[in-house]
Parts: structure tokens; sequence; C-alpha cells
């Protein structure tokens, strides 16, 4: 049995060690380059054509990432698994600093993308492994809203460094070489407090059909959720940018708004064992759709502006959280599998979102087309739990 001191001990490392892989590979590799892209464009010459096509880049190994994790992290022990997504993260931010032209930026954002998409299914595994079961959801969700703390680091780094992105970008590679290193260490041994419940029973491993359908559900809620935050994560700091006096590297600060309401997505599981799961996910995307509203009606009010970014932070990572821990939850004898394809969904959904959202804000101007994502959200949050029971 696992002693109450070995117990601490795995939940004080993985928290803390998992945390800081999630927000390096997803608020330093991922969603940071977004805050930068404008600079880069301008010191590499790319067009707003080539800075599509290299945007998309990060979607599609992100995809890949996912589907490999599985794999990996069953090959793999926990600390060599986290310390590659580690890596990966490294050697795609190194890329990104010395980029010299297009070719060798669209290098560096892939790279970073393949760690992020790695990254969450295989601390899902780790977390299953080596954490008490009632602990589980909560570490989960923990890891998830650690991406608040990756964009958090990122934003005053873009605002202080804009015109010196490479230096950014140097020191943000340092930092995932850091966590790389520290999980290759401190990850070390943590099987050998595994307590096994049942040996040699492959037929346990399998997942049901039952699963599946319910992985489904899940997914499609993800997908909904992805799609209507889109929007957001597009288009808000242009629509805040042209009602109000922000200049677009002040933008840099609703970032770190949406951050830190964010960091209240690492309760999401402690929401879902006190108000269950359906009622959760609707609260959430009830606040999400009031957030993108909120923009849509008073996007001149910098205060209003700044609120709803918290809203809508805490709104997303608590739903993320709840795919994350819902997905193990149902294939709980696959922890590594559980996330894949909610993380699909989410990433699907907003990549179609951020061609849709673009098309309504030119058909129906900026205002109409946040209600209308809006309206789509609070649509699926009526209809949660018949979707999800």
């Amino acid at each position: 049995m696992v002693s109450v001191r070995q117990s601490k001990s795995n939940f004080l490392r993985i928290s803390l060690i998992g945390g800081a892989v999630i927000a390096l590979t997803y608020g330093l590799a991922r969603f940071a380059f977004g805050l930068f892209l404008p600079f880069i464009r301008q010191d590499l010459s790319i067009n707003t054509s080539e800075a599509g096509v290299v945007g998309s880049l990060p979607f599609i190994s992100f995809i890949v990432g996912v589907m490999l994790a599985p794999v990996i992290s069953n090959k793999l022990n926990s600390a060599i698994a986290a310390g590659l997504a580690s890596c990966l993260a490294a050697l795609g931010l190194f890329s990104i600093a010395e980029a010299s032209d297009i070719i060798m930026l669209g290098v560096g954002v892939t790279t970073c993308g393949l760690s992020t998409g790695l990254s969450s299914p295989i601390m899902a595994r780790i977390v299953k492994q080596n954490i008490d079961s009632h602990l589980c959801g909560r570490v989960n969700a923990i890891h998830n809203a650690s991406t608040s703390l990756g964009i958090a680091m990122a934003v005053p780094a873009a605002i202080l460094w804009a015109n010196d992105w490479r230096l950014a970008y140097l020191s943000f590679g340092l930092l995932a070489t850091l966590c790389a290193v520290t999980a290759l260490l401190f990850l070390q041994g943590l099987k050998k407090f595994v307590t096994k419940t049942r040996e040699g029973n492959k037929a346990d491993d399998r997942v049901k059909t039952s699963q599946w359908q319910a992985e489904c559900k899940l997914s499609f809620l993800a997908f909904c959720m992805g799609l209507v935050s889109s929007i957001y994560w597009v288009f808000a700091p242009d629509l805040v940018s042209q009602y109000s006096s922000l200049s677009s590297k002040q933008m840099g600060w609703m970032w770190l708004a949406v951050a830190f309401g964010g960091l209240g997505g690492g309760f999401a599981s402690d929401l879902m064992d006190r108000l269950g799961a359906g009622r959760t996910h609707t609260i959430a995307l009830i606040v999400m759709a009031l957030s993108l509203i909120v923009t849509a009606l008073a996007p001149e009010l910098i205060t209003f502006s700044l609120l709803s970014a918290v809203a809508f932070g805490a709104s997303y990572m608590t739903i993320t959280g709840f795919h994350l821990v819902k997905g193990v939850q149902i294939i709980h004898q696959k922890p590594a599998l559980g996330p894949v394809l909610p993380l699909l969904g989410t990433t699907i959904g907003q990549a179609i979102g951020s061609g849709l959202s673009g098309v309504a804000i030119e058909s129906i101007d900026y205002h109409w087309a946040f209600i209308l994502f809006a309206a789509i959200g609070l649509t699926v949050a009526i209809c949660t739990d018949k979707i999800i029971n």
C-alpha cells in the first residue's frame, strides 16, 4: 500500500512539475506566439497569407501529438515522457528564437505544437498511475489551469520585449530546458508508489462501446466550446482596440486578465464534485457566453472588457478542465487516451470557428458576430444535461 507520506510527496511533485510542464507547453510554446506574431512578421518580412500558414502549423502538429501521446506514454516511464514533452517545447522555442526565415519559424512552431499535444495525455496518465484516485481529478484540473500561468508569464514578456522577441523566446527556451531537467530528475521512481488492484486481466483494458459513446458526447461538447471560444481568442483584441484607448501593445494586459481568470479553472474537479458534471459545464458555458456579450456591448469600456476577459478565462479553463477530468473518468483504464478526443474536438472547433467568426464579422459586424457565437454557447449550455447524461 502507499504510505501517507509517499502519497503527499507524489501529490506535490506531480502537481508542481506537471503544472510547470503544462504552463510551458501550452502557455509559452503555444499561446504566446500570437502575442509576438506582429513583431516577428515585421522582422522576417512575412505577409498575411504566409502568417496564416505558419499559424495553422501548430494546430496540425498538436493533433499529431495528441494522437501519438497514448502510445508514447505507454512506452516510456513518467520522467522520460514528461521530459520529452518539455524538451520538444525547448527545441521549438529555441528554433523560433533563431529563425531567420519562414521555414525555420515554421519548424519551430510545429515542434511547439507537437509538445503541446503530447503534454496533457502524458500528464493525465502520470496522475492516474501515481495519485490517489480521489485526488486525480483535482490534480488534472490544476494541471489544466496551469496554462494560465504560462500566459501570465508571456504577457509581461510581450510588453517588455516586444521589439526583442528573440530574447523573449530564448528565455522561454531556457525555462523549458529547466523544466525538462526537473521532470527527468524528480519524476523518477514514482511507479514504486502505484497500488495495483488487478494483475494480468487484459479484458479490463478494453474500452467498451458505452465508454466510446460517452467519450463522443463529451467530444461534441468540446467541439462546441472550441467553436464558441474561437471568436474571442482571435478577434476580441481587435474589437476592443477599435473602440477603446488601448494600443495594440497594451492589449497584452487583456490576455493577462484572461490568464488570471483562468487560474479559477483549477477548481473544475471540485465544482464537478459539488455541483455535478452537467451543471458545472452548463454554468461555465453560460459565463463564457455572457463574457462574449459584455465584450460586444461595451468594448469601449476598458473596465468591462477586462472583467469580461477574467470571466472568459475562468470559464474556458473550467470547461477544458472539465473535459480533461471527465475524459479520464470515462476511459479510466487508459488515462492517456481519455483526453485525446475532447482535445481534438476543442482544436477542430477552434479551427472551424476561427474561419466562421471571420465570415460572420464581415457579414454582420463585430458586435452581432460576438452575440451570435454567444447565442450558440447558450443553446449548447441549455442542452448539456441531455447530451452528457
